[in-house]
């Protein structure tokens, strides 16, 4: 089988989207398929060519067996509105041509977060006569709604009438929430074409490990006990609870046992990086974002790990995939996000949850968990477990037989 992928995001790059379809091409590739990606220099999420690239037309590249061509795309920080839907939009319309110039594939796949993607992997499969598969990372246009980035206005709905125009034609919706399947089906899309694969954790590289004493030395944190969120510091993030958190901390904190660290980018992390001087904070790190064959030593030093989002409604449809390498490194979360991911941690009963920008119940979990050793290594025991529900090559054999079923559909 020739699968043809649409992403923006791919590595060096190492966010989520990023990850996730790097994981899956691999094992699909392994399993003897053909595999060809279409995605842009990289550059997330400092709008920053990285070293060793150039934003070209077309260049063409091999990773691990996987066929990539890299097309010219609006470079931007993932910051702005209409600078960032300039860059979607340039590259909707530059991997739309490229795929013109692809050997016939037999299926074409699309992802989110934005569906620009997905709208150029919609007219790829008409050019080449073939399947269309849109993978449901987000709800966009409704997700930059929820965290204020823009008002309703005729270009939302114009926007989220593409949206469902994409749903409705294609031949597969696979969604990584049971929540977001619940929208689809409740604005009208045939819950038969729908399937859900979260995301998961590649378990070859998150596996749990001793404290790397290179970075306990370099940060100071002997004797520490250390929280920290690893990911986009992004407007949806609403990480100033942990910047408060931390404040609360130091406050009471007269043996200054606890560390805070940030490690990441985003549109936020300059507001974060400010806030927490003038609240002359000295436990808290801000980290500048690593790559990802090296983040593994950053959760390996983590007593905890803090997942976050803004309060809102929308994101209770939402599961972080920084959960999923929680759960391989053998971290237990204090989770501030409501709804699904919120569920699959009490199931797996992986960490402790926590209402979303509250910074004062925040503190008094991690004061607890400071004090009660049990519990924590309880909670990292059932971490490690967790992790193999939600292997990556697992669920990857299991899009594969949705493909598989797709085309024999069409038989």
């Amino acid at each position: 089988m020739h699968l043809l992928f649409l992403t923006d995001n791919f590595p060096p790059e190492v966010n989520a989207p990023a990850s996730r379809t790097f994981e899956h091409c691999k094992e699909w590739v392994k399993a003897g398929h053909n595999v060809t990606i279409i995605t842009c220099a990289p550059n997330f999420p400092h709008g920053k060519l990285y070293k060793g690239y150039e934003n070209k037309l077309y260049q063409k590249e091999e990773m691990e067996g996987i066929v990539v061509i890299r097309v010219w795309s609006y470079i931007t920080a993932n910051e702005g509105i209409v600078k960032r839907t300039l860059d979607y939009i340039s590259y909707m319309v530059s991997s739309t041509i490229a795929s013109v110039f692809v050997k016939k594939p037999d299926i074409v796949i699309g992802t989110s977060p934005q569906f620009f993607t997905a709208c150029g992997a919609y007219l790829a499969s008409r050019f080449k006569r073939c399947p269309f598969v849109f993978e449901l990372r987000d709800l966009w246009p409704e997700s930059i709604k929820a965290v204020g980035a823009v008002k309703d206005s005729l270009l939302i709905r114009v926007f989220k009438k593409l949206e469902y125009f994409l749903y409705r034609k294609a031949d597969r919706i696979i969604s990584v929430t049971h929540s977001f399947k619940e929208v689809l089906i409740a604005n009208g899309v045939s819950s038969e074409k729908i399937d859900v694969i979260t995301n998961g954790v590649d378990l070859s590289h998150f596996k749990p490990m001793e404290k790397d004493l290179k970075l306990i030395d370099r940060y100071q944190l002997h004797g520490k006990f250390v929280a920290g969120y690893v990911g986009t510091h992004g407007m949806a993030h609403a990480l100033h609870t942990i910047v408060d958190c931390a404040e609360i901390i130091q406050q009471t904190d007269k043996e200054d046992k606890f560390r805070f660290l940030l490690l990441g980018a985003g549109a936020a992390k300059q507001s974060l990086i400010r806030i927490a001087k003038e609240k002359s904070l000295k436990n808290i790190i801000f980290i500048d974002p690593v790559p990802k064959a090296e983040v593994i030593r950053y959760w390996s030093i983590l007593d905890v790990s803090i997942i976050h989002l803004k309060k809102t409604d929308l994101f209770k449809s939402v599961i972080p995939s920084k959960l999923f390498e929680c759960m391989g490194m053998g971290v237990p979360v204090l989770h501030g996000v409501e709804g699904e991911s919120a569920d699959i941690v009490k199931k797996e009963k992986a960490g402790i949850t926590f209402e979303p920008e509250n910074a004062q119940e925040l503190a008094a979990i991690l004061k607890k968990f400071e004090e009660d050793t049990q519990l924590l290594a309880l909670l990292k025991t059932n971490t490690s477990k967790a992790a193999f529900n939600y292997d990556r090559n697992k669920l990857a054999r299991k899009m594969m037989s949705i493909f598989k079923r797709i085309l024999g559909a069409q038989k």
